[in-house]
């Protein structure tokens, strides 16, 4: 690593850094560069272990041992810079460590991904980050084996879907879909059944889908607003729901996402 320090916090060699809360910008800028942000040193080091390349990464001076330990290998540029300069640069105060502008993986296919997995997340056009990378984090920590992501679905490698999952989005294989025609055959060339997280007046209570749930299943979930589409409850096996009380229709999607694998726990662990 090259640790190099700066005090300007208009220099160039900073750009991958800017205006990091502008969502729309970042989509342009990230998605051109083939870039995505993480952000803490606890990410960082999760991104690097799972074979991630940083490009550069922006620190303070506090943080640069962790940082030293981790890439002490890697020829990166290590940009040391006053808590003012980072924040003038991000856009908000950064007190988780570091930043690092990582080079996005390319992405397995959908069969690779489906292939031998025994319970899947399927999330179509979820639009909050923060639910994209709680999703994720449920996915990790409670079993499921990948996660399917629409075209339209927020980033799971936006900063704050990294941020959101500590780094678990690393760790889960994780692919997009073009479409339910292109990913239906896939599932069923696995062998895979489909439920749909939905409310339907003919749904399933999730406790009696879990009794007698599908050796391999993908869960789906759709959109905070308007949920699963027409198309995904359409092609579901099942459509699943969690019984509610207090008046309250529904779970938020990454808790439904959690709640869900939380059910289907005793399977998993079964096949462990």
């Amino acid at each position: 690593m090259h640790e190099i320090r700066i005090d300007d916090p208009a220099d160039p060699r900073l750009d991958d850094y800017r205006d990091l809360t502008d969502a729309a910008l970042r989509r342009r800028t990230d998605a051109a560069g083939g870039l995505y942000i993480a952000e803490s040193y606890k990410v960082i080091e999760r991104a690097v272990c799972a074979g991630h390349r940083p490009r550069s990464v922006l620190t303070q001076q506090r943080w640069l041992g962790g940082i030293r330990d981790l890439l002490a290998a890697d020829d990166v540029p290590v940009y040391v810079a006053a808590d003012t300069v980072v924040e003038a640069v991000a856009g908000f105060p950064v007190h988780r460590g570091a930043l690092a502008a990582m080079h996005r993986p390319l992405l397995p296919g959908l069969a690779d991904v489906v292939r031998g997995a025994r319970t899947l997340l399927v999330l179509e056009d979820l639009v909050e980050h923060a639910n994209v990378g709680s999703a994720f984090r449920a996915a990790a920590g409670l079993g499921a084996d990948g996660v399917l992501v629409s075209e339209r679905c927020a980033d799971p490698l936006y900063r704050r879907s990294v941020k959101v999952s500590t780094g678990t989005v690393f760790q889960v294989p994780w692919t997009r879909f073009a479409g339910w025609s292109d990913l239906l055959p896939v599932l069923r060339a696995e062998d895979m059944s489909l439920a749909a997280l939905a409310l339907a007046h003919d749904a399933v209570p999730l406790r009696d889908f879990t009794t007698s749930a599908p050796a391999r299943v993908a869960l789906a979930f759709g959109s905070e607003g308007h949920g699963l589409s027409a198309e995904a409850l359409a092609a579901a096996d099942a459509v699943v729901t969690i019984p509610m009380a207090g008046g309250v229709d529904s779970l938020n999607v990454a808790s439904t996402a959690a709640v869900a694998l939380w059910a289907l726990q005793p399977r998993v662990t079964d096949a462990e």
